[in-house]
């Protein structure tokens, strides 16, 4: 079993930036895909980015595009999600995901593994 803790989340204003960061407790999920899903209330949980298991891929909801990176330290089994320039849209919790049997994905379906989510709220 493979567990995800994620952590950075908060409370900020539009425009401000927050950086999250996901630990994973095994070193198996490296070559893997990873990625970040957001769930705002009332509204289903959506891609926000995801990179393959060697780092060299990524892909990026259209909404966030220019203004969110993810990253992977495969050494540290960790993943991180900067965010600048955030939106009051950009609210919702956060989680990151681990994908057992693909390297690259885009489907949240596709991942087996999910941290317990972070809280972003971002004020106007």
């Amino acid at each position: 079993q493979v567990q995800l803790v994620e952590s950075g989340g908060g409370l900020v204003r539009a425009g401000d930036s927050l950086r999250l960061s996901c630990a994973a407790s095994k070193r198996t999920l490296t070559n893997n895909a990873m990625g970040w899903f957001r769930q705002a209330p009332g509204k289903e949980r959506e891609l926000v980015a995801t990179i393959s298991g060697s780092g060299g891929s990524t892909v990026y909801a259209d909404s966030v595009k220019g203004r969110f990176t993810i990253s992977r330290d495969n050494a540290k089994n960790s993943v991180t999600l900067q965010m600048n320039s955030l939106k009051p849209e950009d609210t919702a919790v956060y989680y990151c995901a681990a994908s057992v049997y693909y390297s690259s994905s885009t489907s949240a379906s596709d991942y087996d593994y999910w941290g317990q989510g972070t809280q972003v709220t971002v004020s106007s």
